[in-house]
């Protein structure tokens, strides 16, 4: 079974609809929807915002759904300028860019006693990802590369520059890298997909009421292609 996140209602609600529900189950305030996504058995809920509801999400479905797989879809900031909005971004690896151990020695954004810094997407997921993209989403960009997350929503250019200058990465969110670590902990393989909503500046507060829908709207018709496919 594939475990499948959005963060937001408007994020899972087009996924919903799209697949077979045979049962909705609640738990720590979150829905699942347990049923058939392209003839293939799929839990998909709507974690809420922010890392903390991010990995408890992720833990019940691996305790209570025994996903084999989590996919996590939803929406960021670009931090590339190659990267436009619309464009839609996939995991290689994925790290807190909020993170800050450094007096005990740590690089910033390694967690303390974890033995590594970021966490690798799946490969095999991936693969599926970028093979089906092109078939799906032919006119939408794609780029492969670092996701970062953490509890800020980024509006603001100078933390902009400062994430990119100390991480790179291509996207930033809130929920990605809590995801990718209990999976990673659970040995759980996963995929982080990301529709760019907005540039992460100073604008992203006027980006993104604009460019939601149709970010969200390209990530559930790739989700849908890349569940068929796996």
């Amino acid at each position: 079974m594939t475990g499948i996140i959005g963060a937001m209602d408007e994020e899972v609600e087009q996924i919903v609809e799209a697949m077979q529900v045979e049962r909705i189950e609640e738990k720590a305030g979150m829905k699942f929807s347990c049923g058939k996504l392209s003839d293939k058995d799929v839990v998909i809920v709507r974690s809420g915002i922010g890392k903390v509801n991010a990995a408890v999400c992720t833990q019940i479905l691996c305790d209570d759904f025994g996903v084999d797989a989590v996919i996590n879809t939803g929406i960021a900031g670009s931090l590339d300028a190659a990267i436009d909005i619309g464009d839609i971004v996939l995991s290689s690896d994925v790290l807190h860019h909020d993170m800050d151990a450094t007096g005990f020695g740590y690089p910033l954004g390694q967690i303390p006693r974890m033995d590594t810094l970021s966490f690798k997407a799946d490969e095999r997921l991936l693969a599926a990802a970028r093979e089906c993209f092109h078939e799906v989403l032919p006119d939408v960009g794609v780029h492969v590369g670092r996701v970062v997350s953490g509890d800020q929503f980024i509006s603001d250019k100078a933390v902009k520059e400062r994430i990119i200058s100390n991480f790179g990465g291509m996207c930033t969110e809130m929920e990605g890298a809590a995801i990718a670590q209990a999976a990673y902990i659970n040995n759980v393989p996963f995929l982080i997909v990301r529709a760019i909503s907005d540039k992460a500046d100073d604008s992203a507060t006027v980006d993104y009421p604009t460019f939601e829908a149709k970010a969200i709207k390209n990530s559930v018709i790739l989700l849908k292609a890349i569940v068929e496919r796996i």
